[in-house]
């Protein structure tokens, strides 16, 4: 299921559907992202490209980064349209459909909207510990948020990479040594500039390039590396 190389993502949903419906995890979770991918876009297209052309317009040092990742999403979710309901309510439910089913990277992504399976303290320690185990780089990315600034001050996740805008960064540059796409062109990279404006100014810097160009100040890399060490090895090591 390649998330990051279908070109067409209607149409790559339109295969997954009959696995979802079917309730199989992976496809569930796919479709997920999926949906929040082109959630901006199938909202209002015509809207979307007007946006785009004033983004192009600013001709800030930004723009054109900008203009290519909103390209490229217009591209990708080129077929979707509002009826097809890419709403936050849809999405959030179709994670919850596959955590039930067992897919850890939508348990993750649940926690980080603040919408966990469950409520209980040790359930978030579990489920962290538990994608730690698990190496797997979507489920990393996906928690990344959960563990930032949010994080901050909750006993559960004491003694975690947590609780700080650099501990976030550190879950996402796991990921992405994990085996995560990372590239200039990923969707990673593609939705922190189309949606947020997070954009390099370098259209061939990767994500982990760009954290530590931009993101990461000169003295807290050292503080960020052995973060990303310990979650990535799988060993706690000193901060």
């Amino acid at each position: 299921m390649e998330f990051e190389r279908a070109a067409d993502l209607y149409a790559f949903a339109s295969d997954l559907a009959p696995a979802a419906r079917a309730g199989a995890p992976e496809a569930l979770w796919m479709l997920s992202r999926v949906y929040e991918f082109c959630a901006t876009y199938a909202e209002a297209p015509g809207d979307y490209a007007s946006d785009t052309q004033a983004i192009a317009d600013l001709s800030l040092p930004t723009s054109a980064a900008r203009v290519a990742a909103r390209n490229r999403v217009s591209a990708r979710c080129r077929r979707f349209v509002p009826a097809d309901d890419l709403s936050y309510t849809a999405i959030v439910a179709l994670t919850t459909d596959a955590a039930e089913a067992g897919d850890l990277a939508a348990e993750a992504a649940l926690l980080a909207v603040g919408e966990p399976l469950h409520p209980q303290a040790e359930y978030r320690t579990d489920l962290v510990q538990r994608v730690r185990e698990s190496r797997d780089p979507e489920a990393f990315v996906a928690l990344a948020p959960a563990m930032g600034i949010r994080a901050s001050g909750d006993p559960a996740l004491a003694g975690e990479v947590s609780g700080t805008q650099l501990a976030e960064v550190a879950w996402q540059v796991a990921a992405c040594e994990l085996g995560m796409d990372c590239s200039a062109d990923s969707a990673l990279m593609t939705s922190h500039c189309a949606n947020g404006g997070i954009c390099s100014r370098d259209p061939g810097q990767d994500f982990s390039g760009f954290v530590f160009d931009a993101a990461v100040p000169k003295q807290g890399a050292d503080v960020v590396n052995g973060m990303i060490k310990s979650l990535a090895s799988g060993r706690k090591v000193s901060i």
